[in-house]
């Protein structure tokens, strides 16, 4: 399979609006010059000062005519976004003098766009941190209902076609949640289940991976799978999985037959689960690196509407990439 192109493909097809809250960033500029005309989206909104977003067009070339720049700080709608974030907030201790102040951060100003339906998703971290993405989206966004927990995936392709579907599976989490307690692992399994759903076009089949299977080692980190499996099946999710499993187990058929007769996944897993970022983390770049196999995202999950992540040293093509998954989100 081609992720790009479909992805790509499925933001063409129902085009929506998107912010852009690096609006000064060079790449930024030409990445929303690149999503309209190939109309990947239907609107793309800059976020900055008018006059550095405007200077540095020119000095790269880019026709902005069609975008949107916004600087927050003298928008029409301080004044209703600000009491929105104060209300979000206020039982956190936020002022409305606080929240006025506050919102006009680029990042807060395009979670607000994004909750308040002026864009349909936001792409973040050229310039700023995973931290600052996620805190936005956080604090004005939120997750998804019955979830509290957001984390990321990666869409590993190109590996072994025996594999997941025909060599595509999810990884997660490999960016975000470094040690995830019972009910994030949880959290993060019903996300992971979404992702693949968005990416992959199957239904999820998903394993919780452990270095045990069904009690054969003893240790806090292997109570902590079992429980988050228990956690899913009092949720009464809908879609396959099972846990505790060590990699073998639920990649294949015969090992999972010796280790863990009947269950429920065998031969038929997309979806893996780690314990921990650690695990996750060195886990996508093996495969990557000794599997040949391709590693798109991270991608975030678990957010109530579409946002993303960027690595601060993503080239135009990688941002380009991540806008178009994000938007193939968008219900």
């Amino acid at each position: 399979m081609n992720f790009v192109t479909n992805m790509k493909n499925k933001a063409i097809s129902a085009p929506k609006k998107l912010v852009l809250p690096e609006g000064t960033d060079k790449r930024i500029i030409r990445v929303a010059r690149i999503l309209l005309d190939e109309k990947i989206a239907q609107g793309v909104t800059l976020l900055g000062k008018t006059a550095e977003i405007l200077e540095t067009a020119k000095t790269e070339g880019v026709d902005i005519e069609g975008i949107n720049v916004v600087s927050p700080g003298g928008d029409l709608n301080l004044g209703s976004y600000a009491e929105t974030y104060y209300e979000l907030r206020k039982n956190k201790g936020m002022t409305k003098e606080q929240a006025r102040m506050e919102i006009t951060d680029t990042l807060r100003w395009g979670a607000m766009m994004v909750h308040k339906g002026d864009a349909d998703a936001m792409v973040g971290g050229a310039e700023r941190t995973t931290g600052d993405v996620l805190r936005a989206g956080l604090s004005i966004i939120g997750t998804l209902p019955g979830l509290k927990t957001a984390s990321s995936c990666f869409v590993m392709t190109d590996m072994n076609p025996q594999y997941g579907e025909e060599g595509a599976m999810i990884f997660s989490d490999c960016a975000v949640v470094p040690n995830p307690k019972p009910e994030q692992l949880a959290d993060i399994a019903e996300s992971a289940a979404l992702s693949c759903r968005e990416f992959l076009n199957v239904e999820p089949v998903i394993a919780l991976l452990s270095f045990s299977t069904k009690g054969s080692a003893s240790h806090d980190d292997v109570i902590k799978v079992q429980e988050a499996t228990n956690i899913l099946k009092g949720r009464s999710v809908k879609f396959l999985f099972d846990g505790e499993l060590q990699a073998d187990s639920a990649l294949v058929p015969s090992v999972m037959e010796k280790k863990a007769p009947g269950s429920p996944v065998q031969g038929k897993v997309n979806v893996l689960v780690f314990p921990n970022l650690d695990a996750g983390n060195i886990g996508y770049k093996l495969v990557q690196r000794i599997g040949k196999a391709q590693a798109y995202g991270p991608f975030l999950q678990g957010f109530a509407k579409p946002v993303s992540d960027l690595s601060r040293g993503a080239s135009v093509d990688d941002i380009v990439t991540t806008c178009a998954v994000t938007l193939a989100r968008v219900k």
